[in-house]
């Protein structure tokens, strides 16, 4: 009778555990987001070397909003792993998020970028800039991409936003070989950005 005891207990523990670690990156995305928050209103007064918390390597540099899903997320500088733990991040070598050029930024499908799948053709997308200035994106297309295709990442003399996240949403893994891609352009040249 004590083995199964022990074997029961073992069960509860290994259950709380594994909850334990399913629950953590989506929190630890949305404790991030709060404190990206005051770091983009400290970009947004003037301090260029605003960072969420003290040991960071990473800086917000934009804010997504999609208005008809209630989106509001800070991007930050550099699509790395470890800045994309934490938010969506933009592509060093892309155009400035907002504008001109084609601006790429990534993030994770299960947590800031999660939303993406339910963009459709015709959705706006604000990019804020630290400036104040903003900059309305229509989204025009989704696709679904092989990760060594690098078209998504071609530049561009007009103004276009790419979102990337990897695909399926639903996968049980990370990572894998395929990639969302959201292809949005601006309202023209000039128009939307204030």
């Amino acid at each position: 009778m004590r083995g199964r005891s022990w074997l029961g207990l073992a069960a509860v523990v290994l259950g709380l555990g594994l909850l334990a670690q399913g629950v953590w990156i989506p929190a630890k995305a949305a404790a991030a987001q709060v404190l990206l928050d005051r770091a983009w209103e400290r970009t947004r007064s003037g301090d260029e070397r605003a960072r969420p918390w003290p040991w960071a390597d990473h800086r917000p540099v934009a804010r997504i909003r999609v208005p008809r899903l209630e989106v509001s997320v800070i991007v930050l500088e550099g699509a790395t792993g470890a800045s994309l733990a934490f938010g969506p991040g933009h592509l060093a070598g892309s155009a400035p998020p907002g504008a001109p050029g084609n601006a790429v930024i990534a993030g994770h499908r299960d947590t800031h970028f999660a939303f993406l799948r339910e963009l459709r053709a015709g959705d706006t997308i604000w990019i804020e800039r630290p400036t104040g200035a903003l900059r309305h994106y229509a989204v025009k297309a989704t696709t679904v991409v092989d990760e060594r295709d690098l078209s998504p990442l071609a530049e561009s003399g007009e103004a276009v936003l790419t979102l990337i996240t990897c695909f399926p949403f639903d996968a049980k893994a990370p990572g894998g070989p395929e990639r969302y891609v959201v292809r949005a352009e601006g309202a023209g040249a000039g128009v939307g950005l204030r």
